[in-house]
């Protein structure tokens, strides 16, 4: 083991700590606001991680989290399909489905009295258009199909991917915009946005019907639907703003010819020869993790779509054609870059805000204690934490963190672990509004008696 400085180590900790001036905080995600309003001692928000051990969970709301405490016995759980209990309810619950919690709060402890999964939206099937059907009308195109389709998510989401032939109309901007609609109002029109318990594609179904459109439609099932069975599309404007910009790691696939790409690519890129892409699925980024794709070609035609179709057959969705290829790219005046391209795909997610990395982790754990300028919080239960704990390591069980603050050595950093990160990175939230300094670790770790551990 290579010996760590203790100024190194708090380096390490403290370099994404810097501290920003608390914004103000919203009792309803952003994307809640366009439909709903929110009650007092209520939040709108999206589920995250359950952690049943420490019964809690957390509750996106935009980029902050609330840390919810609950009671199986007496918390009300409603979601679309009736649940056994309580917890069974909140187990089924996807993370990042749109909830509102209700709650109370005591001596800083905010403890979920109900939990009210969305429903699915209800519209007549008349009002609706099918995925295949969808499918069959964006192959022939606006023209030949004779539909108009239009994204009614808000244009950040838009530009991270969107059905082909889709033009971007956000339901909250809807009466501001209502010039992109058809001349027509016996034109066949569409709206599709997040999915089944999105209003925003409706809202826009209900605006259309009062304008006078008399065969509007909404495709439910929306994108996430859409990039399950079929590709998207983004111009190179939307993949700058989407991603480059917001340094959102991606994967871009080149499916031109080597002497063409061998000229200038979009930096990062990986060859991906149409021809070949049984070669290249097998070293390609699990599906699991979700990698947002995006496929160029000389002009967003038949090779980038080849390799998004495979991709998107293989099992990945959020795989877009870059609009207009690498053509359009160039015109746009965006960065390129010469030399070999890459002939294998990597990607590594974004960290989760205040995650410590588990090669930081373990540079600080293997430490002696008092070299480790840090104090590493274990936060797992007693029934865990007797079967071992990292040497010199300090022990509070996540649900007791609270009324044990005390017992933090005050003025240096915190790491905390569990057994697999969920109830580390409620930890994590508690002690940041406390004002410490924090991080935690995101995965697994088992430890054994002697105080050894491995991280999975």
């Amino acid at each position: 083991m290579r010996p760590l400085l203790p100024l190194a180590c708090a380096a390490i900790l403290a370099a994404p700590l810097a501290a920003d001036a608390p914004a103000p905080k919203a009792a309803s995600a952003k994307l809640c606001t366009t439909c709903h309003t929110t009650a007092a001692d209520n939040f709108r928000g999206h589920f995250d991680n359950l952690a049943p051990k420490a019964h809690s969970f957390q509750l996106k709301i935009d980029d902050r989290v609330e840390i919810l405490r609950y009671d199986a016995a007496t918390l009300k759980v409603v979601t679309p399909e009736p649940a056994a209990n309580a917890e069974a309810g909140l187990k089924s619950i996807a993370k990042g489905h749109e909830v509102r919690v209700q709650y109370a709060e005591k001596d800083g402890v905010k403890t979920a009295v109900a939990v009210f999964a969305k429903p699915p939206v209800k519209l007549a099937a008349s009002e609706t258009i099918a995925v295949d059907e969808l499918q069959k009308l964006v192959a022939m195109g606006p023209e030949k199909g004779k539909y108009f389709l239009f994204d009614s998510r808000p244009a950040p989401r838009f530009m991270e991917g969107a059905i082909p032939t889709a033009v971007n109309l956000p339901f909250p901007a809807f009466d501001k915009n209502v010039d992109k609609l058809p001349a027509d109002k016996g034109a066949l029109v569409i709206f599709y946005c997040s999915g089944k318990t999105c209003n925003m594609s409706p809202g826009s179904l209900a605006k259309a019907k009062k304008l006078g459109y008399t065969n509007a439609k909404v495709f439910v099932e929306g994108i996430p639907a859409w990039t399950k069975k079929a590709h998207g599309v983004l111009s190179p404007a939307s993949m700058k703003a989407a991603y480059l910009d917001t340094q959102t790691p991606l994967v871009v696939l080149d499916a031109r010819p080597a002497a063409d790409a061998a000229k200038g690519f979009i930096k990062g890129s990986v060859a991906a020869d149409p021809a070949k892409m049984a070669d290249l699925l097998k070293t390609f980024p699990s599906a699991k993790l979700k990698p947002p794709v995006v496929v160029v070609d000389r002009t967003g035609g038949e090779a980038a779509k080849a390799v998004a179709t495979d991709l998107v057959k293989a099992g990945y969705v959020g795989v877009n054609v870059l609009t207009g290829g690498f053509q359009a790219w160039q015109a746009a005046a965006l960065p390129v870059e010469t030399g070999t391209l890459a002939a294998k795909a990597t990607f590594v997610p974004k960290p989760r805000p205040g995650s410590i990395s588990p090669a930081e982790f373990t540079k600080v754990a293997d430490l002696a204690p008092a070299q480790r300028g840090a104090v590493i919080l274990d936060v797992r239960n007693p029934d865990e934490t007797k079967n071992g704990v990292i040497k010199g390591a300090l022990a509070i069980p996540e649900p007791q963190l609270l009324a044990r603050l005390s017992e933090l050595p005050k003025g240096q950093p915190v790491i905390c672990h569990c057994s697999t990160g969920l109830r580390a990175e409620l930890a994590y939230h508690l002690l940041k509004e406390k004002g410490f300094e924090v991080r935690f670790l995101p995965t697994e770790i088992t430890i054994i008696d002697s105080g050894e551990f491995t991280i999975d």
